[in-house]
């Protein structure tokens, strides 16, 4: 058995324990409480132990996006990516990946709902030890835009285990047809999808003008509606379905994601770069919607940095609502831990520390920070926390990351080079 021990334990289904620990063995959690009941183990000082984070939308593949296109409107921003990612070719790709991973561990993710539009996703998470459903993307009219998805399967199938598993991405409404959202959950797997994310989308939807209609070629027809209504109508939507943004969203399109189950993935941080705007999140809780906060990608994101997020959503809530009891640190960090792990159909095995759950841990220490001494360990973790105060990850109580231990220099640096290779003229 393996006991870790610091200054604080936070469980997020039970009040922080001061002077806490968590023991664990063959992956898995055997108790949660005080240090002098369960012994020190390994004693992180000044620290926080807490459930690794659980980001339920990402883009691992495009690690090395960021900043392409900042300042750019949604619509030319996507036609710049897209024109770039086709330089990549698949190992390209799984490098971007393996940087990701590594990204994330560093920030104390341990589980990624990952959206992959090549399929290497599931090697880099598979190789560097991250939990993951990998949603294998696809787009197109009809039920035969599926032959793409079986092409993926076919290349990430050898990754599959039981920390690792595959899901299906329908991309958005308006890249992929209501036909194909129906085919895509006759699959009979998890799903992840882009919903409601900037008003050009909707326009688009809703009428086929607007700054996207110069785009019409590469899009699906428009809808003549909005794409919530649309879906709940075809029975799309439910609880294995994730909506990644939902910026957008009327009342009556809350209370469908509510009625329905199906969760949204907060993403401000991409919102907010983008220009889209600052989703109703403190509606959509309040209605019952299952809610999560995710990094999304650096395509449209600075980091995969968790801390960051729950800072961005924190912040975005309360000026939005113009009140600070809008989303306090607990529920941001429940919404990026038990949350995320909902989101995946996880939270039986991940989420929170207790006894039977995956032994999946982070540890992160304030010492150098604002925070430190104590007041709040649940707003020093949110507020003051960073990838650089990480000090260790585990996966199923395996270390997969440890500060100033692990490194993946040769893995950052083919990403750097796959990354000049898009930037070529």
């Amino acid at each position: 058995m393996t006991v870790l021990s610091a200054d604080w334990v936070v469980p997020v289904t039970g009040p922080p324990i001061q002077n806490g620990a968590v023991a664990f063995d063959d992956g898995r959690i055997t108790a949660v409480g005080p240090a002098v009941d369960l012994g020190a183990g390994e004693r992180f000082e000044d620290a926080v132990i807490f459930p690794g984070f659980v980001n339920a939308h990402s883009h691992l593949e495009y690690a090395g996006y960021a900043g392409f296109g900042d300042g750019l409107s949604f619509a030319p921003w996507i036609g710049l990516h897209v024109a770039r990612k086709h330089r990549l070719d698949h190992a390209d790709m799984k490098t971007m990946a393996r940087s990701g991973v590594a990204e994330c561990l560093r920030s104390g993710i341990t589980t990624v709902g990952d959206c992959s539009y090549s399929g290497m996703a599931a090697a880099a998470c598979d190789e560097l030890g991250l939990r993951a459903i990998v949603y294998l993307e696809v787009f197109g009219a009809d039920a035969s835009a599926l032959s793409r998805f079986e092409e993926l399967r076919n290349r990430a199938i050898g990754s599959v285990s039981d920390r690792v598993t595959l899901g299906v991405s329908p991309h958005a409404p308006y890249t992929c047809t209501v036909e194909l959202y129906e085919a895509c959950a006759e699959l009979g797997i998890p799903i992840a999808t882009h919903l409601s994310e900037s008003e050009a989308e909707l326009e688009y939807l809703r009428t086929g003008g607007g700054p996207w209609e110069a785009f019409a070629a590469l899009l699906v027809p428009p809808l003549g509606r909005g794409a919530v209504g649309a879906l709940a109508e075809a029975g799309i939507l439910g609880p294995s379905v994730i909506a990644a943004h939902c910026v957008y969203v009327t009342d009556e399109e809350i209370a469908l994601l509510a009625a329905t189950g199906t969760t949204v993935a907060h993403c401000p941080r991409s919102n907010a770069l983008l220009g889209c705007g600052v989703a109703p999140l403190a509606a959509m809780r309040e209605a019952g919607v299952r809610v999560c906060i995710a990094t999304d990608s650096p395509a449209s994101t600075p980091s995969f940095d968790m801390f960051d997020e729950l800072r961005t959503a924190v912040m975005s809530a309360r000026a939005r609502e113009r009140r600070p009891d809008a989303l306090t640190t607990g529920a941001a960090l429940e919404l990026a831990t038990l949350g995320g792990a909902r989101a995946l159909g996880l939270d039986a095995e991940i989420g929170s520390l207790e006894p039977g759950k995956q032994a999946d841990i982070a540890v992160v220490s304030l010492s150098d920070s604002p925070f430190f001494p104590w007041e709040d360990p649940v707003a020093a973790v949110v507020l003051g926390g960073s990838p650089d105060r990480v000090v260790a990850t585990l996966v199923s109580g395996e270390e997969r990351y440890r500060r100033g231990g692990t490194t993946w220099h040769a893995s950052t640096s083919s990403a750097q080079q796959a990354r000049a290779r898009m930037l070529e003229a």
